[in-house]
Order: C-alpha cells, then sequence, then structure tokens
C-alpha cells in the first residue's frame, strides 16, 4: 500500500453515483410497492452498500482499513432507472472515493441481483464519483504567492564543518516540491546573536518566509527560540502546536521541541527542530497549509 504515514488527518468526504436501468416503469412500481420476490430491495440494498462501505480494504489492495465516520445511501427512482447516490465521510489520512464507489457498486450489483427474475433487462449502466472534499487538495493554497524564501541552519557542528547538513537540505528539497523557490540558504552557529543579525537582514529584505532549523532542544546550547521569539510581533501557537501534535503521534520525544512561530511584521518566522526527522515532518504538519496565512495578509501583492 501507498505510505501516508506522513499525511495529515481531516474531515474527508466523497459522493459516489451507480445507475440502475429496468426494462419497464413496471420494475420501478414493484420496487416501490416491496412486491419484489426477493424482497425489498431498496433495504437489502442499502445495506449491502454499508458493509460493502466498511469492507472496502478487504476486496481492494490498495486501499487503507479506515474508520468509516458517516455512510449515507439515497435514491431516487424514475421511470426506467434507480440512481443511487452513496456519500462517505472519514476523519482520517486518506480519501474515501473508493469506498464511496464501492458502495454505491454494491449497492446497484445487490438491486440487479434481487430485479433479474423479474426484469431481464435490467443493467448497471454506470458508477462514478460525483465529488470529493478533504486533504490537501482543500486545506492547501492553490494560489502561487511568489514567495521569497529563506532557510537557515543553526548548527555548531555544521558551521564548523565536522558534521553535513541535512535538514536544511530536507527542508529546501520539499519545499520546492511546494513550488516554492529558496533564494538563500545559510549555516550559522546556534549562537543568539549570528541567528539575530541574519533574521534582521532578512528582515530588511523583506523575505516573506524563513525557516530556521535547529537550535530548538532543551540543551544549553540550544537557544535558537531564545533568539526568535524577541523578534516576533505575533506568535502563532496554533501552528505550534500543530507541528508537536503531528510528530508526538510519531516519536514520545517531540514533546520536548519547542519550535517557535510567528509574525514579524509580513515576514512568517519558523523556528523548526534540527534533526532531519523533526524538520521533515514539521513541514508535512503544517504545509501547504500554512502558506494561506499569506492570502489573510492585508495588502499581499500576488505579482510580487
Amino acid at each position: 500500500m501507498v505510505d501516508i504515514t506522513h499525511k495529515i488527518t481531516t474531515l474527508r468526504t466523497a459522493v459516489a453515483q451507480a445507475i440502475v436501468k429496468v426494462g419497464s416503469a413496471e420494475t420501478i412500481q414493484a420496487v416501490l410497492a416491496k412486491k419484489v420476490p426477493k424482497g425489498d430491495v431498496l433495504e437489502v440494498a442499502r445495506t449491502a452498500g454499508l458493509f460493502a462501505v466498511k469492507n472496502t480494504a478487504s476486496v481492494i489492495p490498495d486501499c487503507h482499513p479506515m474508520p468509516i465516520e458517516f455512510t449515507g445511501i439515497q435514491f431516487e427512482c424514475f421511470e426506467d432507472y434507480i440512481s443511487i447516490e452513496v456519500t462517505v465521510k472519514t476523519i482520517y489520512k486518506t480519501g474515501v472515493e473508493v469506498e464511496a464507489m464501492h458502495g454505491a457498486s454494491i449497492v446497484a450489483l445487490t438491486m440487479y441481483d434481487m430485479l433479474k427474475p423479474i426484469d431481464k433487462k435490467v443493467e448497471i449502466s454506470t458508477v462514478k464519483l460525483l465529488h470529493k472534499k478533504g486533504g490537501k487538495s482543500d486545506f492547501g493554497t492553490k494560489e502561487n504567492f511568489n514567495l521569497s524564501t529563506a532557510v537557515i541552519v543553526c548548527s555548531d557542528s555544521v558551521s564548523a564543518g565536522t558534521k553535513q547538513d541535512t535538514s536544511g537540505k530536507v527542508i529546501t528539497e520539499k519545499l520546492q516540491k511546494l513550488g516554492l523557490t529558496v533564494a538563500q540558504y545559510d549555516i550559522i552557529p546556534d549562537k543568539i546573536d549570528d541567528i539575530q543579525s541574519l533574521i534582521h537582514k532578512h528582515l530588511q529584505q523583506k523575505t516573506d518566509l524563513v525557516i530556521v532549523t535547529g537550535g530548538t532542544g532543551l540543551s544549553h546550547k540550544d537557544v535558537t527560540p531564545e533568539a526568535v521569539i524577541p523578534l516576533l510581533d505575533r506568535r502563532i501557537p496554533g501552528i505550534e502546536e500543530a507541528i508537536r501534535a503531528y510528530g508526538q503521534e510519531r516519536t514520545p520525544f517531540a514533546m520536548l521541541s519547542r519550535s517557535v512561530v510567528g509574525f514579524k511584521g509580513d515576514t512568517l518566522i519558523m523556528a523548526l527542530p534540527g534533526s532531519v526527522g523533526g524538520a521533515s515532518e514539521s513541514i508535512d504538519a503544517v504545509f501547504p497549509s500554512v502558506l494561506h496565512l499569506f492570502k489573510l495578509l492585508n495588502g499581499f501583492d500576488h505579482g510580487k
């Protein structure tokens, strides 16, 4: 199966449709009057659809088992066909499109099985996804803000040349995949004066996004939060909490990190963990949704 461990949990909804055509209006009348020999077609088919949605992962190899929070099955009967609509909701890391389509398919197949003794022309004509909602496609941002972005690596060992940087490179790669260009990439010692001096430089340059990686732990050498917090006009606790909560689901040590996020003027400053795993997970936790902040800034120039 596809690895979804990096994805965030959101409300996901999908609506699928199936059409069952019949040979005559008498078949529809028998369905509505509950006079089909095999029983109440709509209710039996509805029950089959509920089981199908919940058991999708058992029959579709690449589908993930997931908590199904809601399944709604609606019917609309016309003169020569029945329209089936299946709505599925979950709060999870991946969508429920296949679950909705699987449910609609089994509802239609159940109807076919129950109606074929009285109507030799019954057929399943359509199974399709009507719409879906949730995940990065809805909670990300579709705008191209052309943001000026900088990555700062705070590490005494990396700046001294005794260790190679990995965290800054991972962050840069992930930002590039999101369509952002990292125009400036610096490696400095984990010292308050050095950190503040470089951030002030970016503020003067009106850099939109500054990501600092390293120095957010609890050792005596970790001073990045002490350097960043005094510079901020407005902290954004929700983003900080989201980063830690995401990390905590993957390692119990995430609670020891002191990630800091906030605005100085119109510049978003993010201080993230220095470990490659912590840096990578922090980006996964809040991007691309965090870019919505730039849409909220008054007077943001989209053609910048």
